[in-house]
């Protein structure tokens, strides 16, 4: 078994697997992965999973999900996974398995077939924002009406790996908190998780609710096999100095003078046709240290690396990173903490910030990193006599135990020379059981705004929102396209708050949030309220980014507008994409097309019998509430003949007309909040007769667009009747459906009843308020 994992793993990734990533592929999967920086802790879970997929181990999720603490790593680790799987395509073909499709989980992306189809195997590639979010449903940076897509295929038949744990501050508490709620909360098909650091220790595991099972986690490192294999780099000589430059008490003046002497210091130390890396801990800082460099020797390529880039940009700079070739004068780097996990970058000089000490051992992993610098690497640490606030984003009492350490007589910080420090776990927020059902509500609060959960996943004082740029009027006009992934920036809400004091060329800078409720994009100023996760448009005119420097309030260049012509436009709660079709189709050739897909679907992910037949009976019922006069007229206004299509009932048209309920008089009640599928869950109620899943169906009908789940209420500017009936979503009590065939039965005019709004026990059984 061993010799054959070893040619998979060298056909998938062209080299020979360390005896590590021999045993993670041949024996049962570990809880956890010690393992020193360098030495393909991705690559030995990726392929094992591969493997076991074809293998049809048991204990192997469908789902790999790779949670990365920094977005600048998401593309690399896309990239390196999608070759893996190029390698061993025919192995998959053999056994009939499609080989698993590889997806950015980023915010932004489109409609893919891992959420539409969950039976194909799938690697989800994304930070702990966008991934973790998704996680507690509340998933950032995508549509609202697909939370809870992503919050089920991410809680069950999915292995979580969670990458350089010592880099996820709340993230990594949360991490644990959620593994103990799925051992604890029934979940449809078994989920896993596995945590990777070089630095890990056992107690940051120890969360609340998941002490129990910490003790019996089953950990995984190297072994002496591992050590000589992997030799050259574990015993590649990094010499530790410190440098001349310190940064003081931060201020204007201060930081202004520091960032001039470590400009002279890199350039004094750096070495030709080498490459130095500069690691600072604050975007600003990194910003200001590449402009200067640039100043002072112009005739030195130097790049710049951080986290505030969109993606169109940071492709280019992390591939000119990346290669091999330096310039003949060499190459400096500046950079964030962006480079301290998962970029494959080395350096032969090292200057890094004061950082705590589990930071500092994976910056000392970017020098010298493959043995290759003749003579030994540099390594030059810049003391930072920061104090409370000053020492973000990190804690001063890590700075201080990180200063004892390198003052301790540290002469060399090679792999095989770094002390063990113990660091206490973090105190962080902790979700507990009843914050994380609370979450499954997902209707916004009567102001619009959903529960913050961003101190579950960042730490607090560095929320984070998404930023993109488009060129507009006075305002932007309702058929904007959502953003893709290319045009989006995250940015801190400090960055945001130094842009808004800032002015553009077209004056005072403002930004723009979309509302689904109210269908449009609502101004967003210096002194209102954003919550993290949002994503926010930009005036191009206004400037606030720099292709080199990435986001940068002090930036008044106009932006490139990225957009391109096949992006959808944001979607609204009154809007129904998804009824727009070529073609006009019956509603019961569609009805009939979802029920038979969900009984595949159902079949294919071996869901239990009962289950299956829930969701079949929902799916055949789904669009009944499409019958109602509203949808059927905003239907026929595509059609140039009314009255040739008066006669049938339709579920699609290629129309986009709007949902109005045309009354005896002949006058006209406009239902621009209409949900069918509302109406549908109403209509299954009347019939459902004594069906013991009658509540369970009821709520995936209402479910299953994501906009009629938890909330039964008029929503705001919702017309509604002159008398004192009852209102929800656009239908009213009293509403008729027309005679229709529905799964075999002879439906006769249904009336639809909100009773189940009101407290209490009423004619419809109990309140579903």
């Amino acid at each position: 078994m061993d010799q054959t994992y070893r040619e998979f793993f060298r056909r998938a990734t062209g080299h020979d697997p360390y005896p590590y990533q021999v045993r993670v592929g041949v024996d049962s999967w570990p809880d956890v992965l010690e393992v020193p920086t360098g030495l393909g802790k991705t690559a030995a879970v990726t392929v094992a999973w591969l493997w076991k997929l074809l293998e049809s181990d048991p204990g192997t999720p469908r789902r790999l999900v790779i949670c990365l603490p920094m977005r600048v790593l998401v593309e690399q680790t896309i990239s390196v996974a999608k070759q893996w799987i190029e390698q061993i395509g025919m192995d998959f073909d053999a056994v009939g398995i499609a080989p698993p499709t590889v997806h950015p989980m980023m915010g932004g992306e489109a409609e893919v077939g891992w959420r539409r189809d969950p039976r194909g195997p799938a690697i989800l590639v994304g930070t702990q924002d966008m991934l973790l979010s998704r996680a507690l449903l509340r998933g950032y940076g995508m549509s609202r009406y697909q939370w809870a897509i992503d919050f089920a295929l991410l809680h069950n038949d999915a292995m979580w790996v969670f990458d350089e744990v010592q880099l996820m501050g709340p993230a990594l508490a949360t991490s644990s908190q959620l593994e103990a709620f799925r051992r604890s909360i029934p979940v449809a098909r078994a989920s896993r998780s596995l945590w990777m650091s070089a630095t890990l220790q056992r107690e940051w595991l120890e969360s609340v609710d998941f002490i129990p099972h910490a003790k019996t986690l089953i950990w995984s490192g190297i072994s002496d096999e591992d050590r000589a294999a992997a030799a050259v780099r574990l015993t590649a000589s990094k010499t530790l100095e410190r440098s001349s430059v310190t940064l003081a008490k931060p201020s204007a003046t201060a930081t202004k003078e520091y960032v001039t002497n470590l400009a002279r210091e890199v350039l004094d130390r750096h070495r030709p046709d080498s490459q130095t890396l500069v690691i600072v801990n604050r975007v600003g800082r990194a910003q200001a240290l590449f402009k200067e460099i640039r100043k002072l020797s112009p005739e030195t390529p130097t790049v710049l690396i951080h986290s505030r880039f969109r993606p169109a940009e940071r492709r280019e700079i992390e591939k000119s990173v990346r290669s091999s070739d330096h310039p003949r004068e060499g190459r400096i780097v500046v950079a964030t903490q962006a480079v301290e996990a998962g970029v494959d970058i080395s350096s032969a000089t090292l200057f890094t910030e004061l950082a705590p000490w589990s930071s500092l051992v994976q910056r000392f992993g970017r020098c010298n990193r493959y043995g290759e610098v003749p003579g030994g690497a540099s390594v030059v640490w810049i003391d930072l006599q920061a104090e409370g606030k000053d020492a973000a984003p990190y804690d001063q009492e890590d700075l201080d135990q990180s200063r004892e350490v390198l003052e301790s007589g540290l002469s060399d910080v090679g792999a095989q020379s770094l002390p063990d420090v113990v660091t206490p776990r973090p105190l962080t927020p902790v979700i507990r059981r009843k914050d994380f059902l609370d979450l499954f509500n997902t209707e916004p609060d009567l102001s619009g705004f959903d529960v913050d959960i961003s101190g579950y996943i960042r730490d607090p004082g560095l929320p984070q929102v998404q930023v993109f740029w488009r060129e507009y009027e006075k305002r932007p006009d309702e058929e904007q396209p959502r953003p893709s992934r290319n045009e989006l920036c995250t940015v801190s809400m400090g960055q945001m708050t130094a842009y808004f004091k800032k002015k553009g060329k077209a004056g005072n800078r403002v930004a723009w949030r979309w509302d689904p409720l109210m269908d449009r994009w609502v101004r967003v100023g210096p002194r209102d309220r954003i919550v993290p996760g949002s994503v926010l448009l930009l005036d191009v005119t206004n400037g606030g980014y720099d292709p080199e420097c990435g986001f940068d309030p002090a930036s008044t260049t106009p932006v490139n507008d990225l957009r391109t012509d096949d992006q959808d436009r944001e979607e609204s709660y009154r809007g129904d994409p998804s009824a727009t079709a070529p073609r006009f189709i019956e509603l019961a050739e569609h009805l009939g097309h979802v029920r038979d897909r969900s009984r595949s679907i159902c079949a294919g992910l071996e869901v239990a019998e009962s289950d299956a037949l829930a969701v079949e009976r929902a799916a055949a019922w789904h669009d009944v509430g499409k019958a109602h006069p509203a949808f059927q007229t905003a239907m026929l206004d595509a059609a140039e003949n009314r009255e040739s299509y008066s006669d049938r009932l339709w579920a699609k048209s290629p129309g986009k007309g709007r949902p109005r309920y045309r009354i005896e008089a002949g006058d006209v009640q406009l239902r621009p909040y209409f949900r069918h599928e509302l109406a549908s869950m109403l209509a299954w109620l009347e019939h459902a007769e004594d069906d013991v899943d009658a509540d369970l169906v009821a709520f995936l009908i209402a479910a299953h667009h994501g906009k009629v789940r938890m909330g039964l209420r008029a929503l705001p500017s919702e017309p509604l009747p002159d008398d004192d009936r009852l209102v929800a979503r656009g239908v009213w009590d009293g509403d008729e459906l027309p005679a229709l065939a529905v799964a075999g039965r002879n439906l006769p005019v249904t009336v639809l009843r909100l009773d189940l709004m009101k407290m209490g026990r009423g004619p419809m059984g109990p309140s579903w308020t």
